[in-house]
């Protein structure tokens, strides 16, 4: 399917394969990325799966970001508040235009897209209940601490990540299994980049998912 820019996001949806499961993939891409990115990945995490990928509407310099950040690893808290709040309305409009089901759809994000990924799942608990996060920050803290049981999470870090450090990869899990969550990790031997390593745990880490459900 083509482009499209209803919904608050430009985005694209590609429907699933008859016999998949009715299981959704999220794309939400990185620093620079746009609304096609990240799908020959989901096509390679999970096959027949559908795909729905907007892209961010910030701009630094020209490049696509889901929020705006004031330096490198420096948040505009204001900003993420309210794209978290457009991308969760985005999510919970586009389940119902294509008739997707949000307990059998996976947030996939990169970098940037983890992100705002993560925002969505401490600020929205319940909307969404799996997540691979390639290679995230924390995002904010929450406040109070939000129920996240029956919520599912990948967590790919690099070990010589000099975006997302070992020290936020590990206070960012926490966050998430204080509330509830069921946090798995993968660990890859390098740095912000991805690896076959990472896409084959992620690739095994949803299959096992999707056999759960």
């Amino acid at each position: 399917m083509s482009p499209a820019d209803d919904l608050g996001f430009r985005h694209r949806y590609l429907p699933g394969a008859p016999g998949a499961g009715g299981v959704t993939l999220l794309l939400l891409h990185g620093t620079g990325g746009d609304e096609s990115d990240l799908i020959p990945i989901g096509q390679s995490l999970a096959p027949g799966a559908a795909f729905l990928s907007p892209r961010g509407r910030v701009l630094e310099n020209g490049m696509p970001r889901f929020f705006r950040r004031l330096a490198e690893g420096v948040f505009d808290l204001q900003d993420l508040h309210v794209q978290t709040a457009a991308i969760a309305q985005f999510i919970a409009a586009a389940s119902q235009k294509y008739s997707l089901q949000l307990n059998r759809m996976v947030a996939v994000g990169y970098s940037n897209g983890a992100n705002i990924a993560s925002s969505v799942l401490l600020s929205n608990p319940g909307l969404l209940t799996a997540a691979v996060l390639f290679r995230p920050m924390v995002p904010y803290v929450p406040q109070s601490r939000p129920n996240l049981r029956g919520l599912d999470i990948l967590i790919a870090a690099g070990n010589r990540d000099p975006i997302a450090s070992l020290g936020e990869t590990k206070r960012l899990a926490g966050i998430f299994e204080a509330g509830g969550a069921t946090v798995s990790m993968h660990w890859h031997q390098g740095g912000h980049e991805l690896g076959k390593d990472d896409l084959d745990a992620a690739a095994g880490w949803i299959s096992q998912w999707r056999a759960a459900r």
